[in-house]
């Protein structure tokens, strides 16, 4: 054989040793993933396994309705996932388990993930007791969708940024439309509204380091009643979601002007309104108590985590990385509708130039976080109870406050148990010298 053969065969020889062989033993990693998002992730991770020939991705899709119980489940028997997609809001219950593991160690190394590259509010959905435990993956809030055509006929050409001057918009509109429609709807069978009007004014939700519910005291008070006069006046009608046959159709309709929601609308007010009314919708940032500034709406969405049970935990943080990439948020943003929780990926022309897309940009600057604590959920459904007792059955506001902080209460006995005993330790110690 000639020089120049055995060369070029001593080459290609080094170059198949100093890579990564795709023939060659793969890592399977197991990933998690709910709904929608579960179905379309399929898409990018053929992309990461091409850029890492030696990890393979099996990725589980699991309906959100039986996604708690089936994390739970996998926990209890040693079955967890390399990579989970998990709600904002269960981040402190999977924390409190030991089962998801801290990240603060890998994102200090500079590999791409950083926080200020995220909405400063939806970060921190991930930060219990000062550690970080999950990268936000798509961000979800809540803006106000509605008729800028009724709104302006009303004599507002633009969605006023306080809830007095909103109050005497929404005042204008149930004038202008009659006695049979309304200028707002506020479904009696959700939370959400409540609670986002008390965080607009000031209320924590709990006290005494989340062992005791904050409902009767003024902050949420205040909000309460703001709430409660809109059905009471007359301009939001007391029916939950189930009562309305078809939500677009009433909203096309004129029978209510204004419709507190999600980013998941946007897709489903184009599809499904008809086309004279496209132009005649808009959305806006949340008024607030004193104005625009104290605007505040929830922080939501999912976050990538890794559990600690993980043994390639390296390489699913490897995933994690990839998928919090600015251009890889912008292609799953165009596969879901979701929005990207990465503020870079917001410059894309696709978001940049939808006006309807502005107002959860602007939102997105002034969300906060329920209380993170594994609880929350039992006690949002408490509140839901006494938010409907007060509308539909007319308990007294003060009577339904009182009931839910004593509600609250009970729920949250054995956290005030442990947190007495964790201080009564404390205070030995400290006798004792330790």
């Amino acid at each position: 054989m000639k020089a120049p053969a055995l060369g070029l065969l001593a080459a290609m020889a080094l170059a198949a040793g100093c890579g990564p062989r795709a023939d060659g033993p793969r890592t399977t990693l197991r990933f998690w993933a709910m709904g929608r998002e579960g179905e379309v992730v399929q898409e990018l991770v053929r992309d990461f396994e091409r850029e890492n020939p030696t990890l393979r991705v099996q990725v589980q899709q699991i309906p959100w309705s039986a996604a708690h119980e089936k994390l739970l489940t996998a926990y209890v028997g040693n079955a967890t996932p390399d990579v989970c997609q998990l709600g904002n809001t269960w981040i402190a219950e999977f924390a409190a388990l030991r089962a998801i593991e801290p990240i603060d160690d890998r994102l200090a190394s500079g590999t791409g993930v950083d926080s200020a590259g995220y909405f400063r509010g939806i970060w921190e959905t991930n930060v219990i007791e000062g550690a970080t435990y999950g990268v936000p993956w798509y961000v979800d809030t809540r803006v106000l969708f509605y008729r800028k055509d009724i709104l302006a006929r009303a004599g507002y050409p633009s969605m006023p940024g306080s809830w007095s001057e909103w109050r005497r918009s929404m005042e204008a509109v149930k004038r202008l439309v009659g006695a049979d429609r309304f200028a707002i709807f506020l479904p009696a069978n959700e939370f959400t509204q409540p609670i986002i009007f008390g965080l607009q004014s000031g209320s924590p939700l709990l006290a005494d380091h989340d062992t005791r519910g904050a409902f009767s005291a003024a902050p949420f008070r205040r909000a309460f009643l703001f709430y409660l006069d809109l059905f009471r006046s007359g301009l939001a009608p007391a029916v939950g979601n189930n009562e309305v046959a078809n939500l677009y159709q009433e909203f096309a309709r004129g029978y209510f002007s204004m419709y507190i929601s999600g980013p998941w609308n946007l897709g489903e007010f184009r599809r499904r309104l008809p086309p004279e009314m496209q132009n005649a919708w808009d959305t806006a940032p949340l008024p607030g108590p004193d104005g625009p500034g104290s605007g505040l709406s929830l922080a939501g969405g999912s976050s990538l985590v890794l559990f600690r049970a993980s043994r390639h935990q390296a390489e699913a943080w490897k995933l994690i990385e990839f998928l919090s990439r600015p251009e890889q948020q912008v292609r799953f943003y165009r596969l879901t509708g979701d929005l990207p929780a990465r503020r870079e990926a917001w410059q894309d022309s696709s978001l940049a130039r939808d006006a309807t897309t502005r107002a959860f940009w602007e939102q997105l600057q002034r969300v906060v976080s329920t209380p993170k604590i594994p609880e929350w959920e039992l006690i949002a459904n408490r509140l839901l109870d006494s938010t409907e007792g007060a509308i539909r059955g007319g308990v007294p506001p003060d009577s339904a406050l009182a009931r839910l902080d004593r509600d609250v209460g009970r729920i949250l006995e054995k956290r005030r148990w442990l947190l007495e005993r964790s201080r009564g330790g404390g205070v030995r110690a400290a006798r004792e010298g330790r």
